[in-house]
């Protein structure tokens, strides 16, 4: 397995000003079909250096899966779970669409290999596995999932499942999904190495991780792709240079190839004003 080397940073406050929550029964001018959205964070303090349309409603695809990782983290924080415990697959689970790992109804897999599961293949049959073994059933974790994001401070988003599969009211903001990757960075500093496998081998098969960018652009190591018809081509990303860490979250891009690009010019500007803030200091 290829593995790049994480930076981590000790626990500190951060600032990313919530954005009100908007209930559901009120109208927006949001439109959460496909459209360009992105933010750029310094990670540490939360300051936003750059954005475009940060609270207009996007669908997340599989960015969804960093809040059931982070859940799943959690669980794995307080005891609720270990790495070694298994994590059976109904037959609900095995019937999602890809991405997956394709096991069967009645197999189990390691709470690990699960978590890699979900990191490098964005396996949608994993993430229904996980959310039944920590919240009963789909449905209840995707609720669950909800609070979380809330008590988190994302307060535009709602999930209906833990996969990112598509669903009309499985939507979020690109301000809230950089929260999310704050929190799953200082939250959760011992389990965010598994966001920079770069593959993992299962069943002797071997996945590569759909973050391509983070192979070739210096300091990156994580954390999540995303997409689906309606969302275009997501990703949440960090990446950490001169001991600053930034986090880029992009929404609709048309393709993965022009989205990584756009990705790379937005942490590129993001650290050159890094560099010219202390300069100033």
């Amino acid at each position: 397995m290829a593995q790049t080397t994480t930076h981590h940073h000790k626990h500190a406050k951060h600032h990313i000003k919530p954005k009100k929550h908007v209930p559901k029964h009120v109208k927006t001018s949001h439109d959460p079909d496909v459209g360009y959205a992105d933010i750029v964070i310094e990670a540490k303090t939360g300051r936003i250096l750059h954005s475009t349309n940060p609270d207009q409603l996007r669908h997340p695809a599989s960015l969804t899966k960093m809040m059931t990782l982070y859940m799943t983290f959690q669980a794995l924080q307080t005891g609720k779970l270990t790495l070694n415990d298994k994590v059976p697959i109904s037959a609900n689970a095995a019937k999602q669409q890809p991405s997956k790992l394709g096991l069967r109804p009645g197999q189990e897999i390691r709470v690990e290999d699960a978590i890699m599961g979900l990191t490098v293949e964005s396996a949608n049959d994993i993430a229904v596995a996980m959310a039944e073994k920590l919240g009963g059933t789909e449905s209840h974790f995707a609720e669950l999932m909800t609070q979380q994001a809330h008590a988190l401070g994302m307060m535009q988003t709602h999930f209906d499942n833990p996969s990112g599969l598509p669903d009309a009211g499985q939507l979020t903001t690109a301000r809230d999904i950089a929260i999310l990757a704050q929190k799953l960075i200082y939250h959760f500093p011992q389990y965010y190495h598994f966001f920079s496998f770069g593959s993992f081998t299962y069943n002797n098969i071997t996945y590569h991780n759909h973050n391509h960018l983070m192979s070739h652009y210096p300091g990156m190591d994580g954390i999540k792709t995303g997409f689906i018809d309606v969302s275009g081509y997501n990703l949440a990303a960090s990446a950490v240079r001169d001991n600053t860490r930034l986090i880029g979250v992009m929404f609709g891009g048309h393709t993965y190839e022009a989205r990584d690009k756009q990705m790379a010019v937005l942490l590129d500007q993001g650290f050159s004003q890094e560099k010219a803030l202390r300069r100033l200091e």
